[in-house]
């Protein structure tokens, strides 16, 4: 059937426009979706109902895992550049018995808890971030629709498409896209989600205000330049966020007593000034300027729903959940629900997985949207308790703060997980958390390099051999490549259906790829990339000596000598001589399965591969 939603002032058309993917939204989770499909190569259209881009203000820190996933998009340089690293964080109270001082200074993400590659916070604001997202759009020749609000969805029951409507602003007219996909990044108030049945926000709205400035202050507090979480006995709590430019964001605490209803009329800068002011006595604040300010009441909300049965009509970012800014978790988690479905609508679309492929997008994404809430509610409480609680709810929570603790539960592409129970058990690699980080030498080069982010991002999974001693493990390795180069193979099949779509729907290039060189990474198939890590020294075997698929894939084999916690160790330490690895890696970076061979086990190894992808084709 087609749209029958009349909007005054604009007249029904039929659809004029096709595309695979309609994203309603172009703030960073819209973006970051966008971003990947294009790479992709899927046809995509972006709409906002804004007429320009995000200027100032908003969003502004980058956790270590979006940082990461920035570096394997090649993105990260213009925001390292010019945003600012914050390390530490400080606490300071005051109480009756005693005026405002430092009760404690820490590490943000100490590496034994966390081991991020990147262990700090990245504060630039979300215009920034939104304008090295759109500027990588722009050189594979996509823009941004905007001044062009969503209307309306229908799907036509004989073709199963899907009819958008939105309003061109500029040329006054009602226009209507036929898209096989629909995706709300359209924020709490989502017009997309009201198009998923039962998919309305659950959880609750508090009264808890909080205004917001960025600007540049003059002051003689002395942590200026770190991170800082304020607990006063008379004003409430205060978060201290250096920023770029020489600017400080607050985020100042409105409730003057726990569940208070604010005055919209002291939600101003003036008004938050002069509670900042109140607070940090008997240190000086003044604002040289201000270039931003904002209001927000804290709610800790998520849809029922994260897509429509036919799995068409999916939400992503703050359309699924909502919570407080205070852990710097809104843009990221946002950012990674669109890095999460972009890879399983390029296999879908494509042909080359199956559709139930899409349904694994909510399950993993609400799982983390539901831990993200019930840690927000917790770290709210916390600023509430003082510094004591504050620096604890730190502590046992860094791991998820930083995104490296986002785990997903045993599933379709996650076999055989391990629940972890607490933030500092045992960081070992399994399945549903990501690859840890390790340093390397690439053999073919004797490059070292970050193992994580040496293969550049194509929207293919990656299958680690670990081999102690790639001599000893030779007949395994040649043993599964040639199972899974067999023409009966389930994969070969896959990998040549996916040749023949790659050849016909090129991935979105542009100039910059010169550099990376895809075909390094897909000689052997789009569907995965091979790569062997080895203890073996460089000088005891040549590439020539491996399988045909491992010459073909010179460039993902790497020598494990870089550090004395190498990488083999770090992932798989029960591993020796006769004991050999497989990791499968999924396109985002989290593990999907992992399992120690005996070296004479190549063909049983082989099968439980292909077991694996049973959800191609």
């Amino acid at each position: 059937m087609a749209p029958s939603a009349d909007h005054e002032g604009f007249p029904d058309v039929a659809p004029d426009t096709t595309t695979t993917v309609v994203i309603v939204g172009a703030g960073p989770s819209g973006l970051m979706l966008a971003v990947n499909l294009v790479r992709f190569g899927i046809n995509t259209l972006i709409l906002d109902d804004r007429p320009d881009k995000t200027s100032t203000g908003k969003a502004d820190g980058m956790q270590p895992k979006t940082i990461e996933t920035f570096r394997q998009l090649g993105l990260a340089e213009p925001l390292l550049k010019n945003g600012v690293k914050v390390y530490d964080i400080s606490f300071w109270d005051s109480s009756p018995s005693h005026p405002l001082r430092r009760k404690g200074r820490q590490l943000h993400y100490p590496d034994h808890l966390v081991g991020a590659s990147d262990p700090y916070i990245l504060l630039a604001h979300q215009g920034m971030l939104e304008d090295v997202l759109i500027n990588d759009l722009a050189e594979r020749g996509v823009s941004v629709t905007r001044n062009s609000p969503f209307v309306s969805v229908s799907r036509d029951a004989s073709t199963g498409k899907l009819h958008v409507v939105y309003e061109d602003r500029t040329a006054k007219a009602r226009k209507v896209v036929r898209a096989d996909y629909l995706v709300g990044c359209d924020g709490a108030r989502s017009q997309v989600r009201t198009f998923i049945p039962d998919a309305q926000l659950e959880g609750e709205m508090t009264n808890a205000s909080w205004g917001v400035l960025d600007g540049v202050i003059e002051t003689d507090f002395p942590d200026l330049w770190s991170k800082v979480a304020v607990r006063t006995h008379t004003v409430g709590s205060i978060l201290w966020i250096p920023r770029e430019r020489n600017m400080t964001r607050l985020y100042v605490e409105l409730s003057a007593t726990a569940g208070e209803r604010v005055d919209k009329a002291n939600a101003t800068a003036e008004y938050v000034k002069a509670r900042a002011k109140e607070a940090m006595k008997p240190f000086n604040l003044e604002w040289k300027s201000i270039e931003w300010f904002g209001n927000y009441i804290v709610g800790q909300r998520v849809a029922k729903h994260f897509a429509d049965p036919n799995l068409q009509i999916f939400i992503a970012g703050d359309a699924g959940h909502c919570h407080s800014a205070l852990a710097a978790q809104g843009a990221n988690t946002s950012m990674h629900d669109s890095f999460n479905l972009a890879w399983k609508l390029n296999l879908v679309s494509r042909g080359l997985a199956r559709p139930s492929l899409l349904a694994t997008y909510e399950t993993e994404r609400r799982k983390i949207a539901n831990d993200l809430i019930a840690f927000d509610a917790g770290h709210c409480a916390a600023f509430e308790a003082g510094e004591a609680e504050l620096a604890r709810n730190f502590d046992e929570n860094i791991r998820f703060i930083s995104g490296v603790g986002a785990e997903y539960e045993e599933g379709l592409l996650t076999r055989g997980t391990t629940v972890v129970s607490s933030e500092r058990e045992d960081r070992r690699l399994r399945p549903g958390a990501l690859l840890t980080p390790a340093k390397v030498t690439r053999y073919i080069d004797a490059n070292p390099v970050d193992i994580q982010l040496d293969i550049p991002l194509l929207g293919q999974f990656r299958v680690y051999f670990l081999l102690p001693d790639v001599r000893s493990a030779t007949g395994f390795l040649e043993a599964v490549c040639e199972t899974l180069g067999s023409e009966s193979s389930s994969i070969c099949q896959a990998s040549v259906a996916a040749r023949s779509s790659y050849t016909s729907h090129p991935r979105g290039v542009s100039s910059g790829d010169a550099y990376i060189v895809p075909e390094r990474y897909t000689s052997v198939s789009d569907i995965l990339s091979l790569a062997l890590v080895t203890s073996s020294k460089r000088e005891e075997f040549e590439v020539a000596d491996l399988p045909t698929a491992m010459q073909r894939s010179r460039w993902t084999v790497y020598l494990d000598d870089s550090h004395a916690d190498g990488c083999i160790g770090k992932w798989m330490e029960t591993l020796d001589k006769e004991r050999t690895g497989i990791v499968i890696v999924r396109p985002d970076g989290y593990v999907g399965a992992l399992s120690e061979w005996s070296v004479n086990e190549g063909k049983e190894a082989a099968s439980w591969v292909e077991g694996y992808f049973g959800f191609l084709g």
